[in-house]
This record gives C-alpha cells, sequence and structure tokens, in this order.
C-alpha cells in the first residue's frame, strides 16, 4: 500500500473516533449540568480534556457555555473541533475512495455535511443532546462499517491502529482531568458529589453499564482500574493498546512479542508496562504524573508510526 494512502486511513479514522469523543464528552456534561444553576456549571474542564486550553483563552476568554459548545464543535480554527474533525476525516477518506468502501464513504460525508448545516441554525440545549448523540452513533457506524465493509488487509489495519491510538489517548484524558481539575474541593472526596462526577468519567468513555455490571459499586481506584488496565473493556487504554499491537504486527508481518521498528518496540513497552501495572500503586505514587506520561508516550508512538509508514524518503540512486 501506498504510503499517502495508508497514512490517508490511519488519520481518516483517527478524526473520526476524536469527532465521538469529543461529542460524547459534551453529551455527558449537558446532561451533567442539568438540575445546575446557570452560574455553577463548569466548562473549563471540557477544554481541559481537548488539550487546547491555551488557544480557548487566546480566542474566548472565560469559558461559557456558549463558548465552549462552538468551539468544541463548530469552530473551524480549533483542528480538534467536531466540524473540524468531520472535514479532515472526509478529506482524508476522499483521497482513499478507490480502498475504502463506497459505505464508509457516503456515511463520512453525510456526516460532514449535517454538521455544517447545523451551523446555519441554533442548536438549543433541548436539542443539543439528539444532536451530540447523532455524533457519537456516527462514530459507531463508521466503526462498524470498517469492519463489515473492508476487506481486513493493511488498509483495515491502518484505519482500525490510527482509531485505537486515539481511543487510547482520549480515554487517559478523561481520567486525567478528574483528578486534576474536575473535583471541586477535597470535601467532596466520597460525598455524592464525588459519586457523581466518576459516574460522568465512566459515562464519558461509555464504561457506565459494563463497569456496573463487573464491579456494582463506584470505587475511584476501581474506575481507574477498568478505563486503564482492563483486557476486555473496548475503549480500556491497555485493551486499545493490545489490539493496535494486533494491527501494527499484521502490517509489518513481525511476530507478536518481538519488534522490527521503533513503532512496534514503544507499543510493546507500553503494553507490557500496562499489564503489570497496579491502579492502587498508580493513585498512591501520582496518577496524574502517570497519565501526563502515558500521553506523551502515545505521541511518541504516534510520531514513530509516521517515521516508519508515512514518512517520504529520497529514493537513493546506487
Amino acid at each position: 500500500m501506498l504510503s499517502r494512502a495508508a497514512e490517508a486511513i490511519y488519520w481518516m479514522s483517527r478524526y473520526v473516533e476524536r469527532a465521538e469523543s469529543v461529542a460524547r464528552l459534551i453529551e455527558v456534561h449537558l446532561t451533567l449540568t442539568l438540575d445546575q444553576p446557570a452560574e455553577e456549571r463548569q466548562w473549563s474542564p471540557l477544554i481541559y480534556i481537548s488539550g487546547d486550553e491555551v488557544d480557548f483563552r487566546r480566542r474566548y476568554g472565560h469559558a461559557t457555555e456558549s463558548a465552549v459548545l462552538h468551539f468544541l464543535t463548530f469552530d473551524l480554527e480549533n483542528p480538534n473541533s467536531v466540524l473540524s474533525c468531520l472535514r479532515s476525516a472526509r478529506e482524508n477518506g476522499r483521497s482513499v475512495r478507490e480502498i475504502i468502501s463506497s459505505e464508509m464513504w457516503e456515511s463520512i460525508n453525510a456526516q460532514y455535511l449535517g454538521v455544517l448545516d447545523a451551523t446555519r441554525t441554533t442548536v438549543d440545549r433541548e436539542d443539543a443532546h439528539e444532536f451530540y448523540k447523532n455524533i457519537r452513533m456516527f462514530g459507531h457506524l463508521a466503526e462498524g462499517l470498517a469492519a463489515g465493509s473492508m476487506s481486513h488487509g493493511e488498509g483495515w489495519h491502518f484505519s482500525r491502529l490510527g482509531r485505537l491510538i486515539e481511543r487510547a489517548d482520549k480515554t487517559s484524558r478523561i481520567l486525567d482531568v478528574k483528578y486534576f481539575v474536575l473535583l471541586p474541593s477535597p470535601e467532596h472526596v466520597g460525598s455524592p458529589v464525588d459519586d457523581i462526577q466518576w459516574s460522568a468519567v465512566l459515562k464519558s468513555a461509555s464504561a457506565f453499564e459494563m463497569y456496573r455490571k463487573k464491579y456494582g459499586r463506584i470505587f475511584p481506584a476501581r474506575v481507574v482500574e477498568f478505563l486503564l488496565l482492563d483486557r476486555e473493556f473496548p475503549r480500556a487504554v491497555l485493551s486499545c493498546m493490545t489490539r493496535a499491537a494486533e494491527s501494527l504486527h499484521a502490517i509489518t508481518g513481525t511476530p507478536i512479542g518481538s519488534f522490527r521498528n521503533r513503532a512496534e518496540q514503544q507499543m510493546g513497552r507500553m503494553r507490557a508496562e500496562l499489564e503489570y501495572s497496579d491502579a492502587k500503586a498508580l493513585i498512591a505514587s501520582g496518577l496524574h504524573e502517570y497519565l501526563d506520561d502515558l500521553q506523551g508516550k502515545l505521541n511518541a508512538i504516534d510520531d514513530d508510526i509516521f517515521e516508519t509508514f508515512f514518512a517520504r524518503r529520497p529514493i537513493v540512486r546506487s
């Protein structure tokens, strides 16, 4: 497969996953603030999760509801807004229409045009939940179409690889913000407010129901364990990296447990660290620092994937 085509498929899936993640975060936060007075609603956590707080503060200033929703949904100057992500996914998909299925292309194109059309109208609070739910469901549709309408060769594995790395990053950011930003003050630890916030963290990763089936009551250490170290839940970081490694090794043909390039080596190290980690120990030693380091490693793996598969190299003639 040509490197430009592989890169386009990889980023198409990353952008679709990113749009879905942002929509899910907004939808959960809107539900969380339904019973709160307007003056008590906190919108800055969503900006922290996105990682774009510097750009937001520079252009918008105070994190009001309208400013945050516009920045994260429709702002084309924000490369991580829902509309920007769908536009980028659409452009990458357009360039590989001969590789992806027609159903995949049509769904991405239709979703982009639908969100673009929404910029010409006002999405009020009553309609907002349905609006963001539709974007979230589109993400599931796109994943299903890729699995069900593409041959599971190199193209599909690059698509899967991009989606899983993006998913692992977003799950880690959701957890990071809980510990670093969301909790109002130490007095709320163990209180109903704390339980509500941990429930919101799980819902932000579509993990609430599966967590309750496995553990029942909500305990912070178990939430951390479930979202970071669970092997079966598809949005847990370890599960994402395990399946991402499968696709990476399928592309290269390198046996699992060995490596031929830096991307395989770095991903193998991360998986091993996660597999032998303990949630309580991570919390005791500093969860924020651990998650910050994990996000840096995910970025480094993305760089290694680029250098291994996508970087253009001059032809050396002997």
